[in-house]
């Protein structure tokens, strides 16, 4: 007789009293036949311009020689910002409709900005694992509240609960890639070894993402793959070995006006811009490369050095990891995608910065004093991020950035690999497409049709159009209609080769804003605004982009910035919605989205005992070299080093601690200015005082230790730096509200931001 399993899971044999008398069953392979692995490459803020392939004069060759036997889409679109896009790619969903209208750091109590991707929107790796494929993640995520991303979780958003098998890499929006704050898995881990030792994270996660293939391949080599690799470049920090930024000394010296028209020629002769197509002018802010000071020039050139250096490293770590497949015989079979997430970034501002932190802070880089320190760009000691200039010229043709919704903003690379698979190869495709347009282009190829149900949730419809008819077909004519854009108030909307964009100001109504309208087919680079010429079309295009909002999710519109989405993004039951907060040491690695506030008036109090002998060590510390703060022992005393993008404000104690039970004890009294008064203490006696002439508003993306210090503050000591006494417990007491110096730093930065 057949049976079903008590579990109510069906089995096509026959079970009897005896296997002897009964049939065996299995349920069948849920691989498709001759399925292919996949591997999606993605880069971060890298313009339509940076690769050598799409027209500049960078040292790409990995990704090149890729392209030349591979497809480069030049109609590929993503959302200007990374998380939405990355939520685009994974669901094949649009951003807003998948509660990502941002980045994850904010949930702004509104559907389409939860900072998580709903159930309901499965991902391209839990569709996959259910049909059979070893599923990993590498690199970036930024796929989960940020306040949700401490060791006590919730994990629910976390890759490994995303339809990942395996993850390593960082879960936050950037990392430091000589410190960066690692996780494995579903646990912080420490880095596999120092900086000092030859440490970049591009070079780990390629290691790591390579053994998770490795292992896969020498134990069930039947199974494919789908490795999703987000590298942290080309996001800042802009960091590098030494060797690839000694590489491209003085390269940039002619300044962003001779390069960027040399970006565009090639482009032209590489036929990734139709030939009639015109350079942007200037976008505001930026600067004739002649006008600026010599010192101008010099920190500008060698950021810019720092970033092709970080490129080039990143490409030959993409280079290893093709041999590495091609090594195990796996290249032949793997549809290879690389595309990067938005636009180059603005947030360097019109001169460049050395630690991006400043421009998070409303602070301008003093470039007479940067000028100062040209050697530290792209090591350890700089988080550094490019000036408008060089943006626009990795945007090239474009105009505008990273956050905007016109070209420069949303229009970015997309290149494709499979052999066997593609006509013409080392051909470009000119239709337009969208990161929506990623996932339904894999599973049409391994030949999956999109769920209706995943773990029995019914499945919202995919937005996007598989691409796969471009493989084959220069000319396919893919069915789609409108497609609409929005981003911090920034809209536009496509339609059939059309194109309508409004720039936003912060505080402007929305319906001041000011429609360009541009025909994309014939005008690459949105250089002829045909708003007057066409007003009905331009009329009918806003009506519609309404519509698509309205159908989306975008509504409601939101241009709050930073400080204050961060501040809104604050829910119950996540940790940053306290103010007192209680540590039992040893506790895992503190991501700074779940750290006490910094930017306020706060005590810290710790509970030790401090043993005799050498007992030097990290009781709390916060950030990096370049901007954070450390309070620890050493020489037997209690010291305190608040550290403002390398100007450092010290409380120095004099008198060591005794062995034995202490209570130390910090506080910051922020001034109305933006000051601080720091206080040190030892069981109530004051021990040493200092003043901070700025707290900073945000402090570093990298968050805290406890009893160690992963990432040093300072140069007095090496990491770890583990304190060899007990912790007991450490509190931290925030002031009760923002204080009015805090308010004023956040609208500052806000400012800087708009």
């Amino acid at each position: 007789m057949q049976h079903s399993h008590p579990s109510g899971e069906p089995f096509g044999g026959v079970i009897a009293r005896t296997a002897q008398d009964s049939t065996p069953w299995w349920p069948p392979s849920r691989i498709p036949s001759s399925a292919p692995n996949v591997v999606t490459i993605v880069l971060d803020d890298t313009g339509f311009a940076h690769l050598g392939c799409y027209g500049s004069t960078l040292a790409t060759p990995n990704i090149d020689a890729i392209a030349a036997k591979g497809l480069r889409y030049t109609g590929f679109h993503t959302t200007a910002l990374c998380s939405p896009t990355r939520a685009c790619l994974l669901t094949g969903r649009n951003h807003h409709a998948v509660g990502m209208r941002a980045i994850s750091n904010f949930d702004t109590g509104f559907p389409n900005m939860r900072g998580s991707i709903p159930r309901s929107a499965a991902t391209l790796s839990e569709v996959l694992r259910d049909n059979g494929y070893a599923t990993y993640a590498a690199g970036k995520w930024h796929l989960a509240p940020m306040a949700e991303c401490s060791a006590a979780g919730p994990f629910a958003n976390w890759p490994l609960q995303r339809g990942f098998d395996r993850f390593y890499g960082f879960l936050n929006g950037e990392t430091d890639q000589f410190t960066p704050e690692l996780v494995c898995d579903n646990h912080a881990v420490v880095q596999p070894r120092s900086v000092q030792d030859g440490y970049h994270f591009s070079e780990d996660v390629v290691d790591q993402a390579s053994g998770f293939i490795r292992d896969l391949k020498s134990l069930v080599p039947e199974r494919p793959f789908f490795l999703y690799l987000a590298f942290g470049a080309m996001h800042a920090p802009h960091q590098a070995p030494r060797a690839y930024l000694d590489k491209y000394r003085g390269r940039f010296d002619a300044g962003w006006d001779i390069e960027r028209e040399r970006w565009f020629q090639r482009q032209k002769e590489l036929g990734v811009i139709p030939a009639n197509t015109l350079l942007a002018p200037r976008n505001p802010g930026v600067r004739p490369w002649a006008e600026l000071s010599v010192n101008e020039q010099r920190f500008a050139a060698r950021l810019q050095e720092a970033f092709a250096a970080m490129l080039e490293h990143t490409d030959a770590q993409i280079g290893r990891l093709v041999d590495h497949l091609k090594e195990l015989g796996q290249w032949d079979n793997t549809l290879f995608m690389l595309l990067s997430d938005n636009g180059a970034s603005q947030e360097g501002g019109a001169t460049g910065i050395l630690d991006e932190m400043r421009y998070f802070n409303g602070m301008r880089e003093d470039v007479d004093a940067a000028v100062l320190r040209l050697d530290d760009i792209g090591g350890p000691n700089s988080h550094s991020n490019i000036p408008w200039g060089w943006a626009q010229a990795g945007n090239s043709p474009l105009k505008w950035y990273k956050q905007n919704t016109h070209g420069g903003g949303v229009r970015d690379p997309l290149v494709v690999h499979w052999p066997g698979h593609l006509a013409g190869p080392g051909q470009t495709r000119t239709q337009f497409c969208h990161a929506i347009d990623i996932a339904p282009t894999v599973l049409a190829a391994i030949g999956i049709a999109p769920p209706a149900t995943v773990a029995d949730v019914p499945q919202m419809p995919v937005h996007g159009t598989s691409l796969l008819a471009t493989f084959g077909d220069a000319g396919a004519v893919l069915p789609r209609g409108a497609q609409y854009f929005e981003m911090f108030g920034h809209r536009a909307l496509w339609l059939d080769g059309w194109k309508a964009v409004s720039r936003h100001k912060h505080g402007v109504p929305y319906d001041n804003d000011v429609w360009e309208l541009y025909h994309l087919d014939a005008d690459f680079s949105e250089c002829t605004d045909l708003a007057a010429q066409q007003p009905q079309r331009l009329q009918e295009m806003v009506a519609l982009w309404w519509r698509e909002a309205e159908q989306h999710g975008v509504l409601p519109l939101d241009d709050r910035g930073a400080a204050e989405l961060f501040r809104a993004s604050r829910r119950p039951d996540m940790p940053t919605s306290r103010r007192r907060f209680v540590y039992y040491p040893p506790v895992s690695h503190i991501t700074a989205d779940t750290c006490p506030s910094a930017a306020r008036s706060w005590r810290t109090e710790i509970d030790i005992t401090h043993p005799a002998g050498h007992a030097d060590g990290a009781l709390v510390a916060r950030g990096t070299i370049n901007s954070g703060f450390i309070l620890y022992v050493q020489s037997g005393c209690l010291h305190f080093d608040y550290n403002c993008f390398h100007d450092h404000t010290r409380a120095d104690a004099s008198v060591p601690i005794a062995p034995g039970a202490h209570r130390l004890a910090l506080d910051i009294a922020r001034l109305p200015e933006g000051g601080a008064d720091v206080t040190l203490s030892v069981d109530a006696v004051v021990v040493a005082q200092a003043q901070i002439p700025k707290l900073l508003f945000v402090l570093s993306s990298i968050g805290m230790d406890l009893g160690r210090s992963l990432s040093p503050v300072n140069d007095d000591y090496q990491a770890p730096f583990n304190y060899p006494g007990r912790i007991h417990r450490v509190v931290f007491e925030l002031e009760d509200k923002a204080s009015r110096g805090e308010i004023k730093a956040g609208m500052r930065a806000e400012m800087t931001r708009q």
